[in-house]
This record gives structure tokens, C-alpha cells and sequence, in this order.
């Protein structure tokens, strides 16, 4: 099929044979649709593993930001403030530039984005889990210490369970948010997720529309599955709070 693709004979003329011409070009012919497939491998593994280390960092910098421990506080608002007011692209930059060749200089690339972004979404993630804390009504520590319970184990038992439950939501859309900023590892430090592997195929075919608006296309699909995961979600949470 489309041999003339190899021996240098002109396109097919006509906007439908042309576009399925354009189609087997870019995702056909040489298996090229297994770089978006790997792409998007790549891009979930990335977002995964952030995310992971986002809310586990994120959990304690929220805990040292409401501590009542000065220098706490102090160490958690300035990660805070910084993480926040800088850019991820220039993040990205000091981690792959800065950091880590002074420290790990033979690291895999893909490791030194999945840092840079479970970095950056602790800070955010930090923010949801003190707001989600401070939204548990102050009563509920005032009973738990009532009925004989430390204030560590009001803490554990009775505040955090609550508090994790009303940052779900949130910690939802800064997961999904943290899947589409992945898109600028492959452009500041070439990692293969899915923008920088339709960058490829567009070097290859010298076509920019077909790779460009194949991966916005599974950007949102995957987005809409997520958003409608999250929707479900919050759905169950409003049912259990009636009860």
C-alpha cells in the first residue's frame, strides 16, 4: 500500500485519499504509532511515580507547615513559596543543569523528571492536605481530646482520616494537572513522553498536523476518563457525608 510513499512518486490528489495517505505516513508506516504508544508509557509512568512522591511529601510538609514548632513551619513555608513562585519549566532546568550532575550525574533522565515533578506537586499538594486539615471542624480535636486521646492520636484517629477524605477532590485535578505539565519533559531535558514522541514522527514525515493533533486528542481522552473518575468519586464522597 502507498508505495509511491518509497519511490518518490506525489501525493495522492483528493482531501479524503490524501488524509489516509497522511494517516499511514504518520502512524503506519514503520510502526510509527508505537512511539505515541510508548510515549503515553512513558508519560503515565512519569505522572504515577511523581504523584506518589508528591503526596508523600506533600503529607509532611503539610504536617510541618501546621506544627507548632517554629523552624517547622519556617523550612515548609519557604518550600512552599519557592516551589510555587518559580516555573516548572525552569525547575526542570536546575534539577537536569544544576543538581544532579553535581550529585548523580549518570542518572536516567526519566528519574531526574519524575523528581523535578514530585517536587513541584508536593508543594501543591502540601497546600490541599493543610487546607483539608484545617477544614475538619476544631470540635472534632476538642472531642477526641475529651474522651482521653493525645493530641498525636487525635491527629492520627480523628483529624487526618477526615481531612484526607475532603482533599480527595483536589488532590484529583492536581494529579491530572501533573499529567498534562509532564508534556514539557521531552522539550527541556528529552524524555520520550508522548509530545516529544510526536515531535519525532514529525521530524520523519515533515507533517505537523496529524502527530500534533494525535496527541491532543489522547491528552483529552485521557483527561476526560479522569475527570470522570474524579466526578464518580466525588459523587460517593457527597452519598457517605448524607448518611
Amino acid at each position: 500500500m502507498y508505495s509511491f510513499f518509497l519511490t518518490s512518486v506525489p501525493p495522492p490528489t483528493g482531501w479524503e485519499e490524501g488524509l489516509r495517505f497522511d494517516f499511514w505516513r504518520n502512524f503506519i508506516y514503520a510502526d510509527r504509532y508505537m512511539m505515541l504508544v510508548n510515549g503515553l508509557l512513558y508519560t503515565m509512568q512519569i505522572t504515577l511515580t511523581a504523584a506518589f512522591i508528591g503526596i508523600a511529601l506533600g503529607f509532611f510538609i503539610a504536617l510541618m507547615k501546621i506544627s507548632k514548632f517554629a523552624p517547622l513551619r519556617a523550612i515548609a513555608t519557604t518550600y512552599i513559596a519557592v516551589i510555587r513562585g518559580t516555573p516548572m519549566f525552569v525547575q526542570l532546568l536546575i534539577w537536569w543543569f544544576v543538581i544532579f550532575p553535581m550529585f548523580a550525574p549518570q542518572v536516567d533522565r526519566m528519574w531526574v523528571a519524575i523528581i523535578a515533578f514530585g517536587v513541584n506537586s508536593g508543594a501543591y499538594v502540601a497546600e490541599i492536605f493543610r487546607a483539608g486539615i484545617l477544614s475538619v471542624d476544631k470540635g472534632q480535636t476538642e472531642a477526641g481530646r475529651s474522651v482521653g486521646l493525645s493530641s498525636t492520636q487525635t491527629m492520627r484517629l480523628i483529624i487526618l482520616p477526615q481531612a484526607i477524605k475532603n482533599s480527595l477532590p483536589a488532590l484529583c485535578n492536581e494529579f491530572i494537572s501533573l499529567f498534562k505539565e509532564t508534556s514539557i519533559a521531552g522539550a527541556v531535558i528529552g524524555v520520550r513522553e508522548l509530545t516529544l514522541a510526536s515531535n519525532v514522527i514529525r521530524s520523519r514525515t515533515f507533517d505537523a498536523f496529524m502527530p500534533l493533533i494525535a496527541v491532543a486528542l489522547i491528552y483529552l481522552v485521557v483527561v476526560l476518563i479522569l475527570t470522570w473518575l474524579m466526578t464518580r468519586l466525588e459523587r460517593r464522597l457527597r452519598k457517605s457525608d448524607s448518611r
